[in-house]
């Protein structure tokens, strides 16, 4: 009979990119994206996109969580409980959009929130990803474009 691995925590005890990666996975992994793909690709694109884009630990942390309360993948408590530093936690709490929220509200939280803005922005890029957008309806892809290009103008972000 094998073990279950247990979390391993890093020398601050927060859990490990590892573990975090694996409960993201865990609690996406039913789900699918617009275009039928497992969801779990997209938290990995943008913890790549946030990696690539020179981003720390605690801001790949949020980038395999930043749908996860959103979604309902994992429960605001469970956030509050995780062993994570307050700075991932806060940047997941500033890209999850509330429900009725302007996008200009939902906007300036990301820009007030120290580390939120590139977490958000490859979150962006892979949402807006051609090839992505490519397999969708027309409508969907023409909403879907105006959408991420009206946020990465309220965000102050230009081409990527």
């Amino acid at each position: 009979m094998t073990e279950t691995p247990q979390p391993q925590s890093t020398p601050s005890g927060t859990l490990s990119l590892a573990d975090v990666e694996a409960v993201a996975r865990a609690a996406h992994a039913h789900q699918s994206d617009k275009a039928g793909r497992p969801y779990t690709e997209h938290l990995s694109a943008v913890a790549e996109g946030v990696r690539a884009r020179g981003g720390d630990e605690d801001q790949i942390a949020a980038a395999w969580l930043h749908d996860s309360v959103e979604d309902d993948a994992l429960s605001e408590q469970w956030l509050e409980e995780a062993a994570l530093s307050r700075r991932t936690k806060d940047v997941v709490r500033a890209v999850t959009k509330r429900a009725g929220e302007p996008p200009e509200a939902y906007a300036a939280r990301i820009l007030a929130t120290p580390g939120a803005l590139l977490v958000k922005e490859a979150d962006l890029a892979h949402n807006a990803d051609p090839a992505r957008l490519a397999v969708l309806d027309e409508a969907t892809r023409k909403r879907l474009t105006e959408k991420y290009a009206r946020m990465r103008a309220l965000l102050g972000l230009s081409g990527d």
